[in-house]
């Protein structure tokens, strides 16, 4: 639990510094725009509920391969599918790559601390 917990804040930390740099806000908010899209269309062509269009709008952006049990069935939504996956995914994934190198960031800092911390109390 108390990883958990240490992860949970390393992560929290991590978004907050992540949203300080320009470049990661212009792409959360170009990502933000994306899942719109996708909710909105799969919603309005599909008939999906709005929970299962954006659930279905995020997850197949992430390369996971988690089974949603949604699938497009009009050739109009599948066409928009395609197209949407390949812009997606490289916004999902430079997103979470600097995510995850503030997280990172964000570690080697508390590391810095722990050791300046000990050299001081010699």
């Amino acid at each position: 639990m108390l990883s958990f917990i240490l992860s949970a804040k390393r992560l929290l930390v991590g978004i907050w510094k992540s949203f300080k740099r320009p470049q990661f806000l212009s792409l959360f908010t170009t990502l933000f725009f994306i899942i719109l899209s996708g909710t909105m269309f799969y919603r309005g062509t599909e008939g999906w509920h709005w929970l299962d269009a954006m659930y279905f709008s995020v997850v197949s952006l992430i390369p996971t391969g988690v089974e949603t049990g949604l699938y497009p069935t009009s050739d109009f939504s599948k066409i928009f599918t395609m197209i949407y996956l390949i812009v997606g995914t490289g916004v999902m994934f430079i997103t979470l790559l600097m995510l995850g190198r503030s997280i990172v960031d964000f570690t080697i800092e508390e590391e810095k601390k722990e050791q300046v911390i000990k050299h001081l109390k010699k």
